[in-house]
C-alpha cells in the first residue's frame, strides 16, 4: 500500500494476508504429525527452509517495519479498541524480536540463520520418528505377556500385524505402545530394554544421530539471541514471556524440585520396601 499506513491498511491487513497458505500448512503438519511417510516427510524437508525465508523476507522487510512502527508510534492518540492496540502491539513486538532494527549484515546473517534452524529442526523431529519406527519389541509367547490387560495385547497384536510380523505382538516406541507396556508388564526385563529404547530416541548412532543436530542448534540460537542484543537464548526466549528471566524460571524449578524429589525419594521407599516384602533381588529403577 502506497496509503499512509493506519490500523486497517496495515496491521489488519497483515492479519489477513496468507490465508491459503496457512490453511495449506495446517492440513499437511497435521498430516506429518500424525501419518506421515517418506514423500511427505521429502516434501517436510524441502519446503522447511523455503517457508523459513518467506517468513524472514517479511519480517526484515524495511518498508513495512516502517509502516508498522509509525503507527506504534502514534501510541493511544489513535483511535483503537483494546484488541486492535493488543494486536498492534504484538504485530511490532515480534518484528522487533525477528531483528527488523538490524543493520542489513545483521538481516543477511539472520536470515541464514533461520533457514538452518528450520532445516535442523524438520532433521531433528524426523530422526526422533525414525528411531521410534525402527524399534519393535516382538512379545514370543505368554510369557512374554504377562500383566498386560486385554486391551494393551489388542493394540500390540494390531501392530504386529501391521509391522510384518502376523499373529505376533509387538511393541513399539509410539507414546501409546511404550507407555502401556511399561505401565502393565510385569516382565522387568523386557520393560528395561524397551525404557532404554526409548529414552536413547535420537542417540543411537548413525544417520539418525540428533546429537550433533542439537550441538548446532543451540549454537545458532545463541548467535541469534546475541544479533538481536541479548547475552543469551534463554534471555531472548524468556523476555517477551510471563517469566521474564532465566533466574525466575530456576528460581520457581528449584522451589518445584525440591519438593518433587522428596516426594518422589518417598514413594521409592515405598516401593523398595514393598519389593524387598515379596522377596525381589533387585532395587527400584525407572522402568
Amino acid at each position: 500500500s502506497t496509503a499512509s499506513p493506519t490500523f486497517a491498511n496495515t496491521i489488519a491487513a497483515m492479519e489477513k494476508s496468507g490465508a491459503p497458505l496457512t490453511r495449506v500448512l495446517r492440513v499437511f503438519y497435521n498430516l506429518t504429525g500424525s501419518h506421515t511417510n517418506p514423500d511427505l516427510q521429502a516434501i517436510e524437508r524441502e519446503i522447511a527452509p523455503i517457508l523459513s525465508k518467506h517468513g524472514t523476507d517479511i519480517s526484515l522487510d524495511p518498508r513495512l517495519f516502517k509502516r508498522v512502527d509509525t503507527i506504534f508510534a502514534r501510541g493511544k492518540r489513535q483511535k483503537l479498541d483494546a484488541e486492535q492496540r493488543r494486536v498492534l502491539e504484538r504485530t511490532h513486538a515480534g518484528l522487533v524480536r525477528a531483528g527488523a532494527r538490524l543493520d542489513a549484515a545483521a538481516k543477511v546473517r539472520m536470515g541464514e540463520i533461520n533457514s538452518r534452524l528450520a532445516t535442523l529442526g524438520t532433521a531433528f523431529a524426523q530422526n526422533v520418528l525414525a528411531d521410534e519406527q525402527a524399534y519393535k519389541l516382538v512379545l514370543d509367547g505368554e510369557a512374554d505377556l504377562a500383566g498386560l490387560p486385554d486391551f494393551v495385547r489388542a493394540a500390540a497384536l494390531r501392530a504386529g500385524n501391521d509391522l510384518d510380523h502376523p499373529g505376533k505382538h509387538v511393541i513399539t516406541l509410539a507414546r501409546s505402545s511404550i507407555e502401556t507396556f511399561l505401565q502393565f508388564s510385569t516382565r522387568r526385563d523386557l520393560r528395561e530394554a524397551a525404557f532404554a529404547a526409548w529414552i536413547r530416541r535420537g542417540e543411537g548412532g548413525g544417520t539418525h544421530d540428533n546429537r550433533a543436530v542439537a550441538t548446532e542448534i543451540l549454537a545458532l540460537r545463541a548467535e541469534r539471541a546475541k544479533l538481536l542484543g541479548f547475552e543469551t537464548f534463554a534471555k531472548f526466549r524468556l523476555e517477551d514471556a510471563m517469566a521474564k528471566t532465566p533466574e525466575a524460571v530456576g528460581g520457581l524449578l528449584d522451589q518445584v524440585w525440591k519438593a518433587a524429589k522428596s516426594k518422589a525419594s518417598e514413594e521409592r521407599a515405598l516401593l523398595q520396601r514393598m519389593v524387598d516384602s515379596e522377596g525381589g533381588n533387585f532395587q527400584i529403577e525407572a522402568w
